[in-house]
């Protein structure tokens, strides 16, 4: 039975797995759901949070106020009071903690990739839909405003029939040679590097404008073969620098993955992912190609797209077009057009869509079938960059 605060409002308990970064992310996001989705009536709980670093449980309980603290995340979901669950752990825990999530009648907001595989994926979602709750992923640059306004703009055939795209996420963050060899560079903990970490956000940002993938063929790379073990007692989450004189360690999973697809409509695709590209910070976005002209957004400049439309084809101009409300959700955010939304309003879009669909129990944004897509694809590409060639999703 649903609780209620005394104001009439409904309560919901939250619990969030994982206090690094993205767990701090999405407990801001839940604090801040009430200042723009007042309408929905919903007043989170901070019940609990679950690390295994002592810190991060500390850290986490002093800015947001959990209730309770737990070191093993198991205790958290049998706490009676949590009814969502934000999981924000690496990788390699997510198909485990996902699925005990939903078996425990917890609703999941689960950060992307969902595993390690298409096959971690699956067993996530069946999970979810066994249980009867809702399952939302963290694909959250589709929730962008302007993303929204591309995907219309496409659909409304601004740009006549689409032809071809390119769709990048370049970064550095692992450029440095003496980062640390953490779980993201290991094919246990971390999967396939750069395909989980970066390209699938790719892989959805596509599917989200152009539909289904019908086949691909893809190239992969390790840049930095070796990079400085851990220092026992040493930090081991972020991107910290290792000591330069300590044992090197094999990094086992990709640097940058580059690939083609064949959309199920015929659109070609080029997708390239980098997580080693110097001089590239979050470099992210989509260029959509047609008949008619061209719709690009850059994730450095969210609140902008660059269109060209008409009928003169050749020298035909490109403008700069501004987005604003209307757009998504960004009147939730801001009054007027060039006052752009930021990373932390995406997950804030992101969870308003997954607490409709735990008020309506009709799924809602990118759900856990948009996950295992994504994992088909980079599976694909990982046997594509093996030998296998094109790879028919």
């Amino acid at each position: 039975m649903a609780r209620m605060d005394s104001t009439g409002r409904r309560t919901i308990g939250v619990g969030v797995i994982g206090a690094g970064w993205l767990g701090d992310v999405h407990a801001r996001a839940w604090a801040r759901l009430r200042h723009h989705y007042a309408d929905l009536g919903v007043t989170p709980v901070f019940v609990a949070v679950a690390d295994s670093v002592p810190a991060a449980r500390e850290a986490a309980v002093s800015k947001h106020g959990f209730a309770t603290a737990y070191d093993d995340w198991r205790d958290l979901l049998a706490d009676p009071a949590v009814e969502a669950v934000s999981v924000t752990a690496p990788n390699a825990l997510h198909q485990e903690i996902g699925v005990a999530v939903a078996q425990a009648g917890k609703h999941l907001w689960i950060e992307k990739p969902v595993g390690i595989s298409a096959a971690d994926a699956q067993a996530v979602a069946d999970a979810v839909a066994d249980a009867g709750v809702q399952g939302t992923v963290g694909f959250n640059y589709r929730a962008i405003p302007a993303m929204a306004k591309l995907r219309d703009l496409v659909a409304e055939g601004a740009i006549g029939a689409p032809t071809h795209a390119r769709v990048r996420l370049l970064t550095d963050y692992a450029a440095h040679p003496l980062g640390t060899l953490t779980w993201r560079y290991s094919l246990a903990s971390g999967g396939h590097g750069v395909l989980g970490d970066l390209a699938s956000h790719a892989v959805d940002l596509t599917r989200y404008v152009l539909g289904d993938i019908e086949s691909l063929v893809a190239q992969t790379a390790i840049f930095i073969a070796q990079r400085p073990t851990i220092v026992p007692g040493a930090m081991t989450y972020g991107h910290g620098l290792g000591d330069p004189d300590a044992p090197k360690g094999q990094v086992e999973n990709e640097d940058y993955v580059q690939a083609m697809m064949r959309m199920q409509s015929g659109v070609l695709v080029a997708l390239e992912s980098s997580r080693v590209a110097v001089g590239e910070q979050n470099n992210y976005g989509i260029e959509v190609h047609g008949s008619q002209g061209l719709v690009e957004w850059d994730f450095r400049a969210p609140g902008e797209l660059r269109l060209s439309t008409g009928t003169n084809y050749a020298d035909q101009p490109s403008t700069r077009l501004l987005v604003g409300p209307g757009a998504g959700d960004h009147g939730r955010f801001q009054p007027g057009s060039s006052i752009p939304t930021s990373y932390d309003d995406t997950k804030v879009i992101e969870l308003a869509g997954f607490v409709r669909s735990i008020l309506s129990g009709q799924p809602e944004g990118p759900v856990l079938g948009d996950a295992v897509a994504s994992a088909h694809a980079l599976d694909a590409m990982v046997n594509s960059a093996a030998g296998a060639g094109w790879v028919t999703l």
